[in-house]
Protein backbone atom coordinates (compact mmCIF):
# COMPACT_ATOMS: atom_id res chain seq x y z
CA UNK A 1 0.00 0.00 0.00
CA UNK A 2 2.97 2.31 0.63
CA UNK A 3 4.12 1.44 -2.40
CA UNK A 4 1.12 2.94 -4.11
CA UNK A 5 0.40 5.97 -2.46
CA UNK A 6 4.32 6.39 -3.30
CA UNK A 7 3.38 5.86 -7.04
CA UNK A 8 0.24 8.75 -6.47
CA UNK A 9 2.51 11.45 -5.13
CA UNK A 10 4.89 10.84 -7.73
CA UNK A 11 2.74 10.76 -10.85
CA UNK A 12 0.79 14.52 -9.14
CA UNK A 13 4.62 15.69 -8.89
CA UNK A 14 5.80 14.84 -12.32
CA UNK A 15 2.58 15.36 -13.98
CA UNK A 16 2.67 18.78 -12.36
CA UNK A 17 6.33 19.51 -13.53
CA UNK A 18 4.94 18.72 -16.97
CA UNK A 19 2.24 20.71 -17.11
CA UNK A 20 4.92 23.51 -15.61
CA UNK A 21 7.41 22.45 -18.84
CA UNK A 22 4.57 23.08 -21.05
CA UNK A 23 3.41 26.20 -20.30
CA UNK A 24 7.27 27.28 -19.99
CA UNK A 25 7.62 25.98 -23.45
CA UNK A 26 4.97 27.66 -24.62
CA UNK A 27 6.04 31.29 -23.44
CA UNK A 28 9.69 31.05 -24.77
CA UNK A 29 8.59 30.57 -28.04
CA UNK A 30 5.85 33.28 -28.05
CA UNK A 31 8.67 35.63 -26.68
CA UNK A 32 11.04 34.72 -29.26
CA UNK A 33 8.08 35.08 -31.89
CA UNK A 34 7.63 38.48 -30.48
CA UNK A 35 11.53 39.44 -30.68
CA UNK A 36 11.35 37.62 -34.48
CA UNK A 37 8.86 40.48 -35.34
CA UNK A 38 9.86 43.51 -37.50
CA UNK A 39 7.34 46.24 -35.53
CA UNK A 40 8.59 48.84 -38.03
CA UNK A 41 7.62 47.25 -40.82
CA UNK A 42 3.98 46.43 -42.06
CA UNK A 43 3.31 43.56 -44.03
CA UNK A 44 0.99 44.91 -46.31
CA UNK A 45 0.49 48.76 -47.49
CA UNK A 46 -2.78 50.94 -46.92
CA UNK A 47 -4.69 50.07 -50.35
CA UNK A 48 -6.71 52.36 -52.42
CA UNK A 49 -9.35 50.70 -54.42
CA UNK A 50 -7.60 50.21 -57.61
CA UNK A 51 -4.55 48.97 -56.07
CA UNK A 52 -3.72 45.13 -56.24
CA UNK A 53 -4.28 43.58 -52.42
CA UNK A 54 -2.57 40.03 -54.20
CA UNK A 55 0.48 42.13 -55.54
CA UNK A 56 4.04 42.31 -53.60
CA UNK A 57 4.75 44.30 -51.02
CA UNK A 58 7.02 46.83 -52.89
CA UNK A 59 4.27 46.42 -56.07
CA UNK A 60 1.54 47.98 -53.18
CA UNK A 61 3.76 50.37 -51.80
CA UNK A 62 4.47 51.75 -55.09
CA UNK A 63 0.89 51.77 -55.84
CA UNK A 64 -0.15 53.77 -52.44
CA UNK A 65 2.28 56.19 -52.97
CA UNK A 66 1.46 56.73 -56.28
CA UNK A 67 -2.17 57.34 -55.38
CA UNK A 68 -1.32 59.67 -52.56
CA UNK A 69 0.96 61.98 -55.20
CA UNK A 70 -1.58 61.57 -57.99
CA UNK A 71 -4.50 62.78 -55.30
CA UNK A 72 -2.02 65.66 -53.83
CA UNK A 73 -1.24 67.01 -57.58
CA UNK A 74 -4.32 66.84 -58.70
CA UNK A 75 -5.60 69.10 -55.43
CA UNK A 76 -2.78 71.23 -55.05
CA UNK A 77 -3.57 72.64 -58.83
CA UNK A 78 -6.78 73.70 -58.26
CA UNK A 79 -4.62 76.48 -56.17
CA UNK A 80 -3.02 79.06 -57.37
CA UNK A 81 -0.32 79.80 -55.03
CA UNK A 82 1.98 83.17 -55.00
CA UNK A 83 5.57 82.75 -54.03
CA UNK A 84 8.90 85.42 -53.94
CA UNK A 85 10.33 84.30 -57.55
CA UNK A 86 13.20 81.85 -57.10
CA UNK A 87 11.91 80.36 -53.80
CA UNK A 88 12.12 76.08 -53.98
CA UNK A 89 10.88 74.57 -50.74
CA UNK A 90 10.27 71.14 -49.90
CA UNK A 91 7.18 70.72 -47.26
CA UNK A 92 7.14 67.59 -45.91
CA UNK A 93 3.66 66.13 -44.29
CA UNK A 94 3.62 63.40 -41.95
CA UNK A 95 -0.09 61.68 -41.14
CA UNK A 96 -1.33 58.37 -40.17
CA UNK A 97 -3.30 55.98 -41.74
CA UNK A 98 -5.47 54.34 -38.75
CA UNK A 99 -6.56 50.60 -37.94
CA UNK A 100 -10.14 51.99 -39.69
CA UNK A 101 -8.59 53.60 -42.82
CA UNK A 102 -8.92 57.03 -41.76
CA UNK A 103 -5.94 59.68 -42.10
CA UNK A 104 -4.93 62.13 -39.41
CA UNK A 105 -2.21 64.59 -40.04
CA UNK A 106 0.14 64.64 -37.28
CA UNK A 107 2.93 67.20 -38.90
CA UNK A 108 3.42 69.26 -41.30
CA UNK A 109 7.00 70.70 -41.70
CA UNK A 110 8.18 74.15 -43.56
CA UNK A 111 9.94 76.73 -43.42
CA UNK A 112 9.19 79.88 -42.01
CA UNK A 113 8.82 81.71 -45.34
CA UNK A 114 6.30 79.55 -46.50
CA UNK A 115 3.87 80.05 -43.24
CA UNK A 116 4.26 83.93 -44.29
CA UNK A 117 3.47 83.68 -47.42
CA UNK A 118 0.94 81.36 -47.67
CA UNK A 119 -1.01 81.02 -44.72
CA UNK A 120 -3.76 78.73 -45.88
CA UNK A 121 -1.30 76.25 -47.00
CA UNK A 122 -1.77 73.99 -44.26
CA UNK A 123 -5.54 73.44 -44.10
CA UNK A 124 -4.73 72.69 -47.85
CA UNK A 125 -2.82 69.87 -47.54
CA UNK A 126 -4.97 68.68 -44.53
CA UNK A 127 -8.31 69.11 -46.96
CA UNK A 128 -6.28 67.17 -49.42
CA UNK A 129 -5.54 64.17 -47.42
CA UNK A 130 -9.26 64.25 -45.98
CA UNK A 131 -10.42 63.78 -49.43
CA UNK A 132 -7.90 60.60 -50.41
CA UNK A 133 -10.45 57.66 -51.53
CA UNK A 134 -11.36 54.93 -49.41
CA UNK A 135 -8.07 53.00 -48.19
CA UNK A 136 -8.14 49.91 -46.08
CA UNK A 137 -5.20 50.01 -43.64
CA UNK A 138 -1.75 48.64 -43.68
CA UNK A 139 -1.88 44.69 -42.30
CA UNK A 140 0.88 43.25 -39.85
CA UNK A 141 0.29 39.37 -39.39
CA UNK A 142 -3.55 39.81 -40.69
CA UNK A 143 -4.73 42.64 -38.76
CA UNK A 144 -5.18 46.22 -39.43
CA UNK A 145 -2.23 48.48 -38.09
CA UNK A 146 -1.87 51.93 -37.89
CA UNK A 147 1.00 52.92 -40.06
CA UNK A 148 2.74 56.29 -40.37
CA UNK A 149 3.76 58.02 -43.77
CA UNK A 150 6.16 60.95 -44.80
CA UNK A 151 5.44 62.97 -48.00
CA UNK A 152 7.64 65.63 -49.56
CA UNK A 153 5.93 67.97 -51.20
CA UNK A 154 8.15 70.17 -53.81
CA UNK A 155 7.41 74.30 -54.11
CA UNK A 156 9.06 75.95 -57.05
CA UNK A 157 8.71 79.99 -57.76
CA UNK A 158 9.20 80.59 -61.47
Amino acid sequence: MRIFWFLVITFLFVSCDFEKSKEKKTRELVNQEMRDIDWNEVDNYPLFENCDELSNKSAQKDCFKNEVIKHFTTTLQEFEFVLNEGINATIYVDFIVDQEGNIEVLNIEKSRMIDLQMPEFDGIIVQGLKGLPEIAPALKRGVPVKSKYRIPIELNAK
